[in-house]
């Protein structure tokens, strides 16, 4: 692992892999390709997004089904979403917001700036990995570190690799549960992390809100968004995302989704005081590993001796600006090493 002292383009780079094409794994692997390194992406399902998801249901109904919106304080994050407007990949998201508190809706104090992916959250993933090398619907399930370098498992039992590094970006009990006896296996699985549970609804006809999201307190709810006020969605269909708290949602993790619809539903109709239309399409999704209570900021993990680096939105305080900013943060942690190594 060798630089020329005399110029910033190395003389041969690492192979690296990362796992996850989330938002974290996704800007990770630009800004290590940015920099020369052999980067493969791996991927478990048909599309990159990890939480940041849309689900498309037809041409008239879409959902973001995860991460709702996301603002920008980080000043490097602020330069690619500006660059995103710019390419109309993301908008902002001029939504009306309250907080509502049994059933009264107050406006929100606060407005931030609110930004969305268009025509869904996935629009940002998919822009960034339309320029790496990602390996779709490819489960990883082993890592082995030989003497110098790492081999992949898939759950179809090929092998990938060799890679110099390995970069985890995935919830923190999958990552733990990958790295078996490693040293930032006990950091890691320490990690805790919340489910949420999510329903989608489309109705025949708009309900008549004086808002388009809302924060909810004392309730089983936690948040409701009217998902077809963002920009660049269809409006024929009036679309809601209902997304339960972490606390009933862990009381009811192995509900059946029928039955988490059903109660949501009906609270939604309570929360509102609304009769509801009737619904052209229902359902609910489960999002096992959704956030950590803790309040962490460590960006990234990283074990020089073994090439792997941990990241993710959970160590970088949540959200999509997390998930950039562990992202960035784990690349630098190789990078600087190509340097300190070339000294």
């Amino acid at each position: 692992m060798s630089v020329n002292a005399d110029s910033t383009e190395p003389l041969w780079m690492p192979r690296v892999a990362v796992v996850g094409a989330g938002i974290s794994g996704l800007i990770c692997a630009r800004r290590l390709q940015e920099q020369g390194f052999q980067v493969t992406v791996f991927e478990k399902s048909r599309s990159s997004s990890g939480r940041a998801a849309t689900r498309r249901v037809d041409l008239s109904l879409s959902f973001d089904h995860g991460a709702q919106y996301f603002t920008v304080r980080d000043p490097l994050f602020s330069q690619f979403v500006e660059a995103w407007v710019e390419r109309g990949i993301v908008a902002v998201w001029t939504g009306r917001i309250v907080d509502i508190d049994g059933r009264t809706a107050r406006p929100k104090t606060d407005q931030p700036v609110r930004y969305v992916g268009v025509p869904g959250m996935t629009a940002m993933a998919r822009h960034l990995a339309a320029s790496a090398a990602v390996q779709f619907e490819t489960r990883i399930t082993r890592l082995d570190r030989g003497e110098n370098d790492w081999t992949l498992t898939d759950s179809a039992e090929r092998t990938h690799g060799p890679f110099d590094h390995v970069v985890m970006s995935l919830p923190a009990p999958q990552t733990a549960d990958l790295i078996p006896g490693h040293i930032l296996e006990d950091v890691v699985r320490a990690v805790p992390m919340t489910p949420c549970w999510a329903v989608l609804m489309g109705f025949e006809r708009r309900i008549e809100l004086a808002w388009d999201g809302a924060f909810v307190q004392n309730s089983p709810l936690a948040w409701l968004a009217r998902n077809s006020s963002k920009p660049g969605r269809d409006k024929s269909v009036d679309c809601w995302v209902l997304h339960a708290s972490p606390t009933w949602s862990a009381a009811h993790q192995e509900d059946e989704p029928q039955l988490v619809q059903e109660t949501l539903q009906a609270e939604f109709a309570q929360l509102t005081g609304s009769r509801l239309p009737p619904s052209i399409h229902f359902a609910a999704h489960r999002w096992l590993f959704s956030a950590t209570p803790l309040s962490l900021d460590q960006q990234a993990l990283f074990d020089p001796q073994s090439g792997l680096v941990v990241c993710g939105d959970w160590l970088a305080s949540g959200r999509v600006e997390g998930a950039f900013r562990s992202g960035v943060a784990a690349a630098d942690c190789l990078i600087g090493q190509i340097v300190r190594d070339s000294r």
